[in-house]
């Protein structure tokens, strides 16, 4: 039987990171992964260059049933604080767009050095571990148990093993399993950051698969300007990735093909372009197989002068207001994250600790916080593994 001051499940992002924070604290920590290697989704995230977080992370960027439980997390620990880590481990590293900060090489650069943040006479790091059963003790101590019979020991307990996004890397739904049986409601998960499929009459737009072009999206309330992409399945791209977290079984998502066009331009192309086709001015703003397919389902591919305003207008408020109703999505396998998870109301803001279980901690992605794409999410894994290790440390005097 080993014997720790805390144990941390999952040496992912958020506990590899919690666990080097708070052994610099004087924390001594068994950190137990099923993996048989730390950090598996950071080597695979941003292409294989760990997209480490975004310069302009902040408490409006994230999704949760209480959107300002992230606020106290972030706040002290900030995208500068892990910029400054990165730059002293010398790793290169450069924005590619909005504020997504890339590594110039490997984002094994990453997971080495948040291993090397693991001070080794405080972090004991135990890959392989398959959990057989977790229990709390009358005397406040966790015990933890794995299938091969090994034990470890400690007052307190981080849950940081994520959510069931890319089961193929050993992502699953533990961390909601356990959180109930020590009475924590869950708010239900979802795949999020994930592509769309379409059905029905929408099924038509596969064709284009490969085709994509920059857009406005929008699912609910939540909009965004990026690039969207049509697939053999139905849409993904950035801007499609955004507003999936946002959507709705049922609900339609809206696309503008046009998001920087006037609010008049085909009436306006009229009067100084008559000869001209809506086929030839769509084919100047967007892919030609897409402008060709938008051209045909408008069924106004005529020159514009022998079009009414009316219908002008008319096809200028659908090209930018086109809407799909989504069948699906192509579920946690190809969701960078799960939406939902450990109710924000279970936990405190400030140390991510269990209000009904003394001790016990929540983390990262089993949390429900959900990012945007583009470095948010490892921007919370940070920030609330800081706020965890801050928390363990001042607990254990």
């Amino acid at each position: 039987m080993e014997h720790s001051d805390v144990i941390i499940l999952g040496a992912g992002a958020a506990g590899l990171f919690c666990a080097g924070q708070a052994g610099q604290r004087g924390v001594r920590v068994a950190l137990l992964e099923k993996a048989d290697a730390p950090g598996k989704k950071i080597l695979i995230s941003g292409g294989g260059r760990c997209n480490f977080t975004n310069l302009g992370a902040g408490p409006a960027n994230y999704l949760s049933a209480n959107p300002h439980f992230a606020k106290s997390a972030l706040a002290r620990y900030t995208p500068a604080d892990f910029i400054a880590l990165v730059e002293r481990y010398g790793i290169a590293w450069h924005e590619k767009t909005l504020g997504q900060l890339f590594c110039d090489g490997s984002a094994r650069q990453i997971v080495d050095m948040l291993l090397e943040e693991c001070p080794r006479e405080q972090v004991a790091l135990t890959c392989g571990v398959d959990i057989a059963a977790v229990a709390r003790g009358e005397d406040g101590q966790f015990t933890v148990t794995a299938s091969d019979g090994r034990i470890w020991r400690a007052p307190a307990l981080v849950i940081a093993t994520g959510g069931p996004s890319i089961p193929k890397m050993g992502a699953s739904d533990f961390a909601y399993r356990l959180a109930r049986q020590f009475g924590l409601k869950v708010a239900e998960p979802r795949p999020a950051l994930v592509p769309l499929t379409l059905g029905g009459e929408d099924v038509l737009f596969r064709e284009l698969s490969g085709v994509a072009a920059p857009v406005r999206a929008r699912a609910g309330k939540a909009e965004f300007a990026e690039a969207a992409l049509f697939t053999h399945k139905g849409l993904s791209g950035p801007a499609i990735l955004q507003v999936s977290s946002y959507w709705r079984h049922g609900d339609p998502v809206a696309i503008s093909f046009v998001p920087d066009a006037a609010t008049d331009w085909l009436v306006d192309a009229k009067r100084d372009r008559p000869r001209a086709t809506l086929r030839t001015l769509l084919r100047e703003r967007l892919p030609a197989r897409l402008a060709d397919a938008l051209t045909d389902r408008l069924g106004l591919d005529r020159e514009l002068g022998n079009l009414s305003d009316r219908d002008l207008r008319r096809a200028q408020g659908q090209l930018a207001d086109w809407r799909f109703v989504p069948n699906g999505t192509e579920g946690y396998a190809k969701a960078e994250v799960t939406a939902g998870g450990i109710a924000t109301g279970e936990l405190s803001s400030r140390t991510m600790e269990a209000a009904k279980v003394p001790g016990l901690y929540a983390i990262g992605e089993a949390v429900d916080v959900t990012g945007w794409l583009g470095g948010y999410n490892f921007q919370w894994a940070w920030a609330s593994g800081h706020a965890c290790a801050e928390a363990l440390a001042q607990a254990r005097g």
